[in-house]
């Protein structure tokens, strides 16, 4: 049978899922044959998610395809992401309570701020790998996973606590190494800034357990940066390493620096 673009002699032409032509190798993706049905085709793939096995905190995963995003329609959010996302920050309130209360004596007003703190830090640096690649013309939306949602869900009653109910699934034509350096470094720089701000709070207001909510706020910030910096499988510090080593090492070093003085002023 012959392709019904080149007109090449295929043994096993592919079918085409969506339009029912024959092609072959080298046209069988929607894209490569102008497929009359290609919006349907693009839609479906941004519905079809592929997530990693790992559960780390702050980590999103890519959905290599052709299609990139309409930079029409920039930073958009979906109504599906937003429930996604929604029902993400209701664990990290979870685990905001949990914390305070496994670990602190505060009053219910502090700790329903730093538990607010804590979730604005999650969003904040999932949507800021969402803004970046966005901007780049690709895909990007948050979608939970249901073993980091299931294992988030259970921190909440353990000693132990994990922040991993998702991640950004990232979508569209392969990105630079640029591209991809600047996705994955914007989510610990988030976390960093904030650190930054929370503790320069922390030290202008008077002595009290609001000061002290503050400096913890800006260690798990500064905690969260290093640990998303570590150069080793699907965290963001891996990618970063691998494409720009001086870009890592300017993130790297103050995210360390600030981890430990803030374990400093909070506990020794």
């Amino acid at each position: 049978m012959k392709c019904q673009v080149c007109s090449q002699e295929t043994l096993m032409p592919f079918r085409c899922p969506y339009c029912g032509g024959q092609f072959c190798s080298a046209h069988r993706l929607p894209e490569n044959h102008n497929c009359p049905r290609i919006d349907f085709a693009r839609s479906e793939k941004q519905d079809r998610v592929i997530t990693s096995k790992g559960y780390n905190s702050y980590n999103y995963s890519y959905v290599f395809g052709q299609q990139s995003f309409n930079r029409k329609y920039r930073i958009h959010f979906s109504q599906k992401e937003l429930t996604h996302l929604g029902i993400a920050a209701l664990l990290v309130i979870g685990i905001g309570f949990s914390i305070a209360l496994y670990a602190f004596y505060w009053t219910l007003d502090i700790i329903a701020i730093f538990a607010g703190i804590l979730t604005a830090s999650f969003l904040i640096h999932e949507i800021g790998h969402k803004v970046m690649a966005q901007k780049s013309g690709m895909w990007a939306e948050f979608r939970l996973t249901m073993w980091g949602a299931i294992l988030t869900f259970l921190s909440v009653f353990l000693p132990f606590k994990m922040i991993a109910p998702g991640a950004m699934m990232i979508g569209g034509a392969t990105p630079t190494s640029q591209q991809l350096v600047k996705i994955s470094v914007v989510g610990p720089i988030t976390n960093l800034i904030l650190a930054i701000v929370l503790i320069t709070l922390g030290f202008i207001i008077p002595p009290s357990a609001f000061k002290l909510m503050l400096f913890f706020s800006a260690y798990i910030n500064a905690f969260m940066a290093v640990f998303n910096l570590i150069p080793f499988g699907i965290l963001d510090g891996y990618k970063i390493f691998r494409f720009n080593k001086a870009a890592w090492a300017l993130v790297f070093a103050p995210s360390v620096a600030l981890t430990v003085f803030t374990y400093w002023v909070i506990f020794v």
